[in-house]
């Protein structure tokens, strides 16, 4: 069943570009999250909504949010990506697609996988959800969800 707004976000770990375990549960009642699921590291679209998270990671942060994507891609391609682009946000390897099921991320056409974005807030609810093929849309929502959060 896929995640909907005012759901509680589920716990979940997974490897980050450090080969570390990345724990959702570290950042509940810290700091709001950006969980975006994406199809693939390097991909045309995929590399402008990193760039566009880069760009704009600035104000996810004033605005006292965490930025994380998550893609079937392995640590490894990940760093890599990571460091082309300079992304300073955190990147999860779902290589078993165990996190894509878990928040119920359909694929798109039925073979892409989908590229959905969720914004929870800092007590850990569900706050968004938008799921577009369209790569920078995802910003501009999550950047206007969380306005409405911090007023």
């Amino acid at each position: 069943m896929p995640l909907k707004v005012g759901d509680k976000l589920p716990n979940f770990s997974a490897k980050d570009t450090n080969g570390t375990i990345f724990n959702s549960q570290d950042y509940i009642e810290k700091q709001s999250l950006v969980i975006y699921f994406y199809p693939k590291d390097e991909t045309k679209v995929c590399t402008q909504q990193a760039c566009s998270f880069r760009d704009n990671y600035q104000e996810f942060k004033d605005l006292g949010a965490e930025v994380i994507g998550i893609s079937a891609d392995t640590v490894t391609s990940h760093l890599k990506f990571k460091s082309k682009f300079n992304l300073p946000f955190i990147l999860l390897s779902d290589n078993d697609k165990k996190l894509r099921k878990l928040f119920g991320v359909e694929n798109d056409f039925l073979i892409i996988p989908g590229r959905q974005t969720f914004v929870v807030d800092k007590n850990g609810i569900i706050v968004m959800v938008f799921n577009s093929m369209s790569g920078n849309i995802h910003i501009e929502k999550a950047l206007k969800t969380l306005k409405k959060l911090t007023k």
